[in-house]
Formats: C-alpha cells, sequence, structure tokens
C-alpha cells in the first residue's frame, strides 16, 4: 500500500504544479481534514478547511495570494497510512511582491487511495511578514 499511497501522492504533486487541481479534488476523501499551520488572521492560506469543496477554496487563495516561483517536494517517506513530504518552495506574495523562500513538510494520511487529511508546516513567520509588506 505504501508504494501506491507514494505514487498518488506524487501525482498530486504533478498536478498542481501543472496548474489542475481537479484531480487533487478527486483524490479527496468526502470528509478530508485539511490544515495548514498558523493564524488565518497572520496569512489567508492558514487555517483550516474540512470536505473537497472546502479544499476547493484553499486553492483559490493559493491562487489569489501568492505566485510559485519554485516548488520543489524533495523527499517522499511512507509510514503505515501516512506520507511525509519534504520540500522547499518560494512564493511571491501578490499583495506585496515580497517573497517567502520556506522549507516545507507536508504529512497525508490516506484511506483506501482517497486524502483523509493534509497538514503543512513551514515558516509561518517569513508568510506574515511578507504578507504585511
Amino acid at each position: 500500500m505504501s508504494t501506491a499511497n507514494v505514487t498518488l501522492v506524487k501525482s498530486l504533486y504533478d498536478a498542481f504544479k501543472r496548474g489542475d487541481i481537479a484531480p487533487i479534488i478527486a483524490a479527496l476523501s468526502p470528509k478530508v481534514d485539511w490544515k495548514v499551520n498558523g493564524r488565518p488572521k497572520d496569512y489567508p492560506c492558514f487555517g483550516a478547511w474540512k470536505g473537497p469543496a472546502d479544499v476547493q477554496k484553499f486553492f483559490g487563495l493559493v491562487a489569489e495570494n501568492e505566485l510559485a516561483t519554485d516548488f520543489s517536494p524533495r523527499e517522499f517517506l511512507a509510514a503505515g497510512d501516512k506520507i511525509f513530504v519534504t520540500g522547499h518552495y518560494i512564493w511571491k506574495i501578490l499583495k506585496t511582491g515580497r517573497t517567502v523562500d520556506s522549507d516545507w513538510v507536508h504529512v497525508f494520511t490516506l484511506d483506501n487511495g482517497k486524502v483523509t487529511s493534509f497538514r503543512e508546516f513551514n515558516d509561518t513567520a517569513q508568510f506574515a511578514e511578507a504578507y504585511r509588506g
């Protein structure tokens, strides 16, 4: 199962890099729990979303607030029903033109080929500072 889960998660990153969000939404459990560490008052893309429709709204916020100049998943590690992905990205914050250059960790939990949970951890201070200008 771990190999299939890693393959699925890699395909989701490939879809994101193409700007194709539909395969990501299709891979979500109806009750997916999607969280990006941080306070929404500090940056609009921080917070929690429940269900595929809410996650679609999250990706809308990403498109409204930031532009990736580098998005590089680096390691995919499987442990039981979880896939841990480490990587690096550079985002241009559209409101201010400032950049965020951060390592990140994503944790996916999968059940029967569907993403039931997603967690993102990054340098939240950089995002908040870049958004404030």
